[in-house]
């Protein structure tokens, strides 16, 4: 069966009479209504088939091959496609990120373009939706797409998330959101949702604050507003500084700052805290010589749940931290952290500056 959904996936688009089938009323327009909605295709195992040679799934479907499996999509919108790369997203890179920002942004400021799709794997959406967020500056929507199971699965679930994508894109409700990642039904908010399975369908949550909302088949609804946003511009000109993730554990000794310090380039560091934000003692001897360094480093917590606060002393501890020069990242996740210092290095050095931005 899965060979049959291949062959829909290589023939060419599928006609209006075939796009209809199964698409509430309430969402088909006449060719004089229906928006531009601009694809930037980017690999992931939404664009993965099964391979013989290889053993495994691998990126191999362009992006307007993923517009041709979706029945009823050109009811809801046109669509352009932009085949940015094509690759599983651990191998996205800041550099990509910075692509499909540049991408984003020139089309979103076509008048006649209501949204952009990103079809992205899912194991670093989440950090290149929160770049996306953080420096998309348009009122219209960014979503990032993705799919669980591969394209050539009988049972894939690319199609119908890549179908819910575009009518959130194409919704005035969507105006003002930011960027939203949108799978198995519901909308989430780039900056809190969060990869939380390593099989299953429904793996996005937004584990502390839930989903903004949900595509029903008859309906886009919106709960909530993310609250919690900013946008940092990026320059014609800019290069994206180098960031880095540090894990605490018990033994930690600061061997990875030192080999990162030693190597370089470095221009910050996340630290993955336990607790409210605290590190072993010899870990805290590393970050000092980071820090004496003018190395900007930011504080997050391991729980995944809750704020890190400056409250315990002692060598390590949050007070000892913050005393330091170190930024804590209220409730961000050491990847949303990283992204943000990413972004913030760009524009201010200055503990205080990096402060206020992570307080935002």
């Amino acid at each position: 069966m899965w060979f049959a959904l291949v062959l829909l996936l290589l023939s060419p688009f599928p006609t209006a009479v075939e796009a209809s089938s199964g698409l509430p009323e309430s969402y088909r327009g006449t060719p004089q209504e229906i928006p531009t909605v601009v694809v930037l295709s980017t690999g992931g195992t939404i664009a993965s088939t099964r391979s013989g040679d290889e053993g495994g799934y691998t990126s191999s479907l362009a992006g307007e091959q993923l517009i041709a499996a979706v029945p009823g999509l050109d009811q809801v919108a046109r669509i352009e496609v932009q085949n940015v790369v094509n690759v599983g997203s651990t191998n996205m890179t800041p550099a990509l990120w910075l692509e499909v920002s540049r991408r984003a942004t020139a089309a979103l400021a076509r008048p006649e373009v209501a949204g952009v799709l990103v079809t992205h794997g899912t194991d670093t959406m989440e950090e290149t939706a929160y770049f996306l967020d953080l420096t998309v500056t348009s009122e219209k929507p960014v979503i990032l797409v993705g799919a669980m199971r591969a394209a050539s699965e009988w049972d894939a679930d690319g199609p119908r998330n890549l179908l819910n994508a575009a009518r959130v894109a194409v919704s005035p409700e969507a105006r003002g959101m930011g960027t939203l990642v949108v799978l198995n039904g519901e909308i989430h908010a780039a900056r809190e949702v969060t990869k939380t399975n390593s099989l299953a369908v429904e793996t996005f949550d937004t584990p502390q604050f839930g989903a903004l909302g949900v595509v029903d088949v008859d309906a886009v609804r919106f709960y909530r507003a993310p609250l919690r946003r900013q946008t940092i511009e990026m320059g014609p000109d800019v290069v994206l500084p180098v960031a880095d993730i540090i894990p605490n554990y018990a033994g930690s000794d600061g061997r990875l700052i030192r080999g990162l310090l030693k190597e370089g380039p470095v221009d910050g560091l996340v630290l993955d805290a336990s607790g409210a934000g605290n590190i072993a003692g010899a870990l805290f001897e590393a970050v000092q010589e980071a820090r004496e360094r003018g190395i900007a480093v930011v504080v997050t917590s391991r729980t995944h749940g809750g704020r890190v606060l400056p409250l315990y002393a002692g060598g390590g501890g949050g007070t000892t931290l913050q005393e330091m020069g170190c930024v804590f990242a209220d409730n961000l996740s050491a990847q949303k952290a990283r992204v943000l210092l990413i972004a913030a290095l760009t524009k201010t050095r200055d503990v205080e500056e990096l402060r206020a931005i992570f307080g935002r």
